[in-house]
Formats: structure tokens, sequence, C-alpha cells
């Protein structure tokens, strides 16, 4: 007897767009009426870790109900990040309520120096080199909104070249109008000088 081959069609499974980790999940108690209605309440951060990053806070009936909603939640609040290379282009302090964060730039290799909520977010954002400090409140999601809300003033490359030049021609321009300034000054000495020694010559003929 012939055997059948039996052919089995494996499909890959699509990597989702972004990435998502829990930071935070409690339960709620609300008091109604009839007595107390539990509900649970979760915070997801989301991030393609190539510069969009996104948190979401949402409460479901039961724990999976809740993360969903904050995904979705979180997909509608997409923020855009922009990096220098693999780190911020340069030092920034933010604050969110009660919690504040302070990010510094890194040099290339030294990983991230964080820890807690800035710590996910900035993973999630795609940066690598980088050292964040919590200063105030200890809120996961203060400190995570924190950090979003530091990381959106960032610069990029091209933003921080143009400033740049701007600042260089700015320079330039403040050197020639010195140099200018300078030069008439002389001018002048020199003329008012001429002119007190014609008045001594006048005097003494």
């Amino acid at each position: 007897m012939l055997q059948r081959k039996r052919r089995f069609n494996f499909k890959k499974r699509e990597k989702p767009e972004f990435e998502q980790k829990v930071l935070d999940l409690a339960r709620v108690t609300r008091v109604v009426k009839g007595g107390r209605r539990f509900s649970f309440r979760a915070a997801v951060v989301i991030g393609n870790r190539k510069g969009k990053v996104g948190l979401g806070v949402a409460k479901g009936a039961d724990v999976s109900a809740a993360v969903n909603k904050a995904v979705q939640a979180a997909k509608k609040n997409l923020t855009v990040i922009k990096r220098v290379d693999s780190t911020v282009s340069y030092e920034v302090e933010e604050k969110f309520g009660a919690a504040r964060i302070l990010i510094r730039p890194a040099s290339k290799g030294r990983g991230i120096v964080a820890g807690g909520a800035a710590r996910t977010v900035i993973e999630l954002a795609g940066i690598r080199d980088v050292t964040a400090k919590s200063l105030g409140s200890s809120s996961k999601i203060n400190v995570a909104r924190a950090t979003i809300k530091a990381l959106t003033q960032m610069k990029g490359k091209e933003e921080m070249g143009s400033r740049r030049r701007k600042g260089q021609k700015q320079q330039s321009k403040l050197k020639t109008a010195t140099r200018l300034l300078k030069g008439d000054i002389a001018k002048r000495v020199n003329e008012k000088g001429a002119e007190q020694k014609e008045g001594k010559q006048v005097k003494e003929e």
C-alpha cells in the first residue's frame, strides 16, 4: 500500500509591531449602593524599539480585559522619540505630578543605567545607552509619564545640526560686528588724535 504523504502548512507567526510590558497591575474597589465592586487597573507600556512608545492605563473586570484595554489606550497615545545614534542628544529634567526624572546621555556601550518604570520606557523606545534617575515620587505611572514627557522634548540629529549651524552663524555675525566696531573706534581715536595734534601746532605758531 502506498502511504499518503501528509502535508503540513505551517504559517509563520507575524511578529507584532509593538512589544508590550505590564508596568503596574492593581485591584481597585468602587463602593456603590449595593456594596463594593472589584475591578483591576492595568498600566501597560508599548514600543517598537525604533523611537515609538506609548503608555496606556485602563480598568477591567478581570486582568486580561484590563491589559487589553490598556494596550488599546497606549496605541492611541503613541509618542515619537528622537534619538541620536543609540543615546539622547542632551541632559533633560522633567516633572509629572510629584514624579521627577533626570535623563543624561551616555557613551556607546554603557547600556541603560536606570531602574523601574523609567527603564521600561527607555528600553521600548529603542534607546540603548543612557543614564536616568528618578528624583521624586515612586509612582510607576507618574514616573513613566515623566520619562515620556522628557524624551519627547529631545531634539533629533538634524535639528541639533541646524541648531549648531544657527549658533555658528550668530557667532560669526557677532564677530563681524565686533571687528567693525573696533575698526570704527580705532578710526575715531586716530581722527581725534590728529585733530588734537593740529590744534597744538596752531597754538605754537
